[in-house]
Formats: structure tokens, C-alpha cells, sequence
């Protein structure tokens, strides 16, 4: 009786350590970036810095893996990530990446489209932020409001 108690308590704290371990694990990103883009690499930092794993792929050419990925032309950027089956295209800031993680809306990913000033990686010494949205979009390309940064 003792062991069958013993085993059953050792199994839970085998089980809740695999629990936490996985819920502290950093979220893993791939990004796609032009080499020579500073921006890109900034905005890697970035979501470094706020707890994701990073891998980066550098390619001059994005254009047929963001058509492969359903990034629509108007919600385009200059770089491409891909983290738990979602697409985040360009300046997203990654409370917006950490929130779309947890709550798995039904899209195909976010994006902020161009490079709005003051988006991570566009900070720029001197210049006032600019307001930008990172914009939800869906299969059909549709898009809609996810996050307002003003």
C-alpha cells in the first residue's frame, strides 16, 4: 500500500515539473529576414529581450514565402516570422505576439503593416513615435483591428 502511495506521489511531481517546464519554456520564433536589414535584426532583439527563443533565416527574397504563409500584400513589412503555427509580419510588438499565443484566435496571423516609427526596432533617436495598429488578418486576407499602439 505504502509503494503504490509512494509511486502515485513520485508520478504527480514528475508530472507538475513537466507542467511548469513547459509553461516557463520560451516561446520559439522563426524569423525571415533580409541580411543586410537593421531594423529586422533590431526587432529580433527585441523579442529576445521579452522572452522568445529567436532562429533567424536570412533571404533576399520574402515574397514567395510570404504568398506560401497568406500574408496579404497590404499588410505587408520587411520581415516574416512564424511562432506556434501563427504568422507575424513585420514591427509587431511582441506583447502582441505573447497575446496572440495565448488566446489562438482563429487567424492566420498579425501584422504591422510598413515601418512605422517608434514600432520595436523602428525606434529612431530624435523622432516622436508614430501610431500604428497591428492588424489581425485571416484566410481570405481580411483584415482587422487586433492592437492599437498610440
Amino acid at each position: 500500500m505504502f509503494r503504490k502511495a509512494l509511486l502515485a506521489v513520485v508520478g504527480l511531481v514528475f508530472s507538475a515539473a513537466a507542467v511548469v517546464a513547459a509553461q516557463q519554456a520560451k516561446p520559439s520564433v522563426e524569423v525571415y529576414k533580409d541580411p543586410s536589414c537593421g531594423c529586422c535584426a533590431k526587432w529580433v532583439e527585441h523579442l529576445q529581450a521579452n522572452g522568445f527563443t529567436v532562429k533567424t533565416t536570412n533571404r533576399s527574397d520574402l515574397s514567395e514565402l510570404k504568398k506560401k504563409h497568406g500574408v496579404p500584400q497590404k499588410v505587408q513589412s520587411c520581415h516574416m516570422a512564424l511562432v506556434n503555427g501563427y504568422v507575424v509580419e513585420g514591427h509587431v510588438p511582441a506583447d502582441d505576439v505573447k497575446r496572440l499565443l495565448k488566446e489562438r484566435p482563429a487567424v492566420v496571423g498579425i501584422a504591422v503593416p510598413g515601418m512605422p516609427i517608434g514600432s520595436p526596432g523602428m525606434e529612431v533617436a530624435g523622432m516622436k513615435a508614430q501610431p500604428f495598429d497591428a492588424l489581425a488578418f485571416d484566410k481570405a486576407g481580411q483584415t482587422r483591428v487586433y492592437a492599437s499602439h498610440r
